[in-house]
């Protein structure tokens, strides 16, 4: 039920959607069509003559953090958008009015107890950039070390809060009264958004989330990721080392400095799969505003990253389902994209894979080989999202943040250098990754890390054994079975457990003999291992 301030917000929304001649939004909106009544209590006039694209801007950062978010992420899509739209969008990316430098300054502060001049060498009250959640300061630590101090706006997170009511309430509706609504699943998706925008209110995780691709990316000619100075962090207030580089959406600098955008593209490209496949730790959040270029050597640009309040991780399945895709896709195995989306029960049961094959391939095959300028992304996602209407494919919240990154690496690659062959420079990242997953040395690193808990078990095993065998000769483990077939069932299953207990004893022998062997060169105990796990093995063989 929507309550009494979800409605109010609802109407302010309306109101300024009307303000500036917005007002189609709704009307041409399926699911808002039942609040067309709100219109009774809107001014109907316009109080911007101003172009579109500024009069959607100006209604954006108006409504709040969570849709000036919405706009950065759509002023990454120029293909999508008319050029005057995207330009304007593209200010909400760091030229969010700033609030005043007497609030930042009373929030630092709060936070540290002292005057800011007591903590700062210098501190800039005029923001360097502002965004929908929080503005950034430039600063001087004590010795010297040039920083940038991030703080929240004030009274944010009430007006998130308020803005994800109204989401989960039309979420709500949607999942109602939307013919696609149990498909796309809107409220897991608000919920799964929630999560993250919760997580970006809080400073503190930022900076450990900083902190983290630093130390994945340690050493890396591709990202350079700024230094936190944890002693200066709270939840409201996060110090970090200042960037000086090229900001990726200038272009003009970009080639007036040489840089080769061939290669920034395609490294770009690496460092996205390296995150989400190899280190499992992406940033969720890469428009153009927190983006920097190194040109010290032009030749070999370097990548400078800010702003990870929102970082994605993936569960193995999905990880190596999507791994599996792509791949798939590079391959142009169609059959096999079909199989994994009916494996991963993504689709009904019953669904028949050739049909779905088919679907994919008249999808996947146009576009392939093709370089960014020749791809019309908008295209290809409406023709797949009518695929996947058609085989009542189940979107996938968790993968969202994902998905919305992709948007963004796309953008970034079409506006640096749109002859980008995307597959063909993401294909050995992702071979070499799945290569690593299935091979041996994935076996011995797995088995390494589990090694202590192997042991634990072995140490336990004679003990389980013995009791499990003093409970059926008690008679404490019984099953009434009378008939002679049940009886016979029983047996076979009893072989059959008896016949898979043997292998297993086989299997971790052999396996961890062979670890105490390679890892701690103890041969002795090594041996024996083995030795034990063959006559496990000759056991546990199928008998005639």
């Amino acid at each position: 039920m929507m309550t009494r301030r979800t409605l109010f917000r609802v109407i302010g929304i309306q109101r300024v959607l009307v303000k500036y001649g917005l007002d189609d939004v709704i009307k041409e909106t399926h699911l808002l069509r039942p609040l067309r009544f709100l219109f009774v209590f809107a001014p109907r006039r316009r109080t911007s003559d101003a172009p579109m694209g500024e009069r959607i801007r100006l209604a954006l950062e108006e409504l709040g953090p969570i849709f000036v978010k919405f706009g950065q992420a759509l002023s990454t899509r120029r293909d999508l958008l008319p050029p005057d739209i995207a330009d304007e969008l593209a200010k909400l990316q760091d030229a969010v009015p700033p609030f005043p430098a007497e609030e930042a300054i009373g929030i630092i502060e709060d936070a540290y107890g002292q005057s800011v001049d007591s903590v700062f060498k210098r501190f800039d009250r005029e923001a360097l950039a502002a965004a929908s959640i929080a503005q950034v300061h430039s600063a001087q630590l004590k010795d010297g070390t040039e920083v940038i101090a991030k703080v929240l706006r004030p009274g944010v997170e009430e007006r998130i809060e308020r803005d994800l009511e109204v989401m989960r309430t039309m979420a709500r509706l949607a999942a109602k009264y939307w013919s696609l609504g149990s498909r796309l699943k809107p409220v897991e998706v608000v919920k799964e958004y929630e999560q993250t925008i919760h997580d970006e209110l809080d400073l503190m995780r930022e900076a450990a989330n900083t902190a983290q691709l630093k130390r994945n990316f340690e050493g890396s000619d591709m990202l350079y990721v700024p230094e936190i100075y944890w002693d200066y962090c709270r939840p409201e207030v996060m110090v970090q080392e200042r960037i000086f580089g090229i900001q990726i959406s200038d272009m003009k600098t970009l080639r007036e400095k040489n840089v080769n955008l061939q290669v920034l593209a395609e490294n770009g490209v690496e460092i996205f799969f390296t995150q989400v496949f190899r280190h499992n730790f992406f940033h969720a959040d890469m428009h153009p505003g927190n983006i920097f270029v190194i040109a010290d050597d032009p030749d070999k640009p370097r990548y400078a990253a800010v702003d990870f309040g929102i970082v994605g991780t993936l569960n193995p399945e999905d990880k190596e389902y999507l791994a599996g895709n792509f791949l798939a896709f590079f391959d142009r195995d169609y059959h096999q994209i079909a199989k994994l989306h009916i494996d991963s029960g993504w689709v009904p049961e019953g669904t028949r894979i050739d049909l779905l094959e088919s679907a994919v391939r008249s999808v996947c095959e146009p576009v392939f080989n093709k370089p960014l300028e020749e791809i019309s992304f908008a295209q290809v996602l409406m023709r797949l999202f009518k695929v996947a209407q058609r085989f009542e494919v189940e979107i996938q919240p968790q993968l969202v943040l994902l998905q919305k990154t992709l948007f963004n690496i796309e953008g970034l690659g079409r506006e640096l250098y749109p002859r980008l062959d995307l597959w063909k420079t993401a294909r050995p990242t992702l071979k070499r990754w799945m290569d690593e997953q299935v091979g041996a040395p994935a076996l011995a690193s797995d088995l390494r890390a589990n090694l202590p808990q192997i042991r634990q078990a072995l140490r336990h095993l004679p003990t389980a054994v013995r009791q499990l065998s003093e409970q059926a000769s008690a008679g404490n483990i019984h099953l009434d079975m009378s008939s002679q077939e049940m009886q016979k069932l029983r047996m076979e299953l009893a072989a059959q457990q008896q016949q898979r207990f043997w292998l297993m004893i086989a299997a971790v022998g052999v396996g961890v003999g062979s670890l105490v062997i390679g890892l701690e060169g103890n041969a002795w105990l090594g041996g024996t291992l083995i030795i034990a796990g063959a006559l496990a093995g000759w056991f546990g063989r199928p008998q005639d």
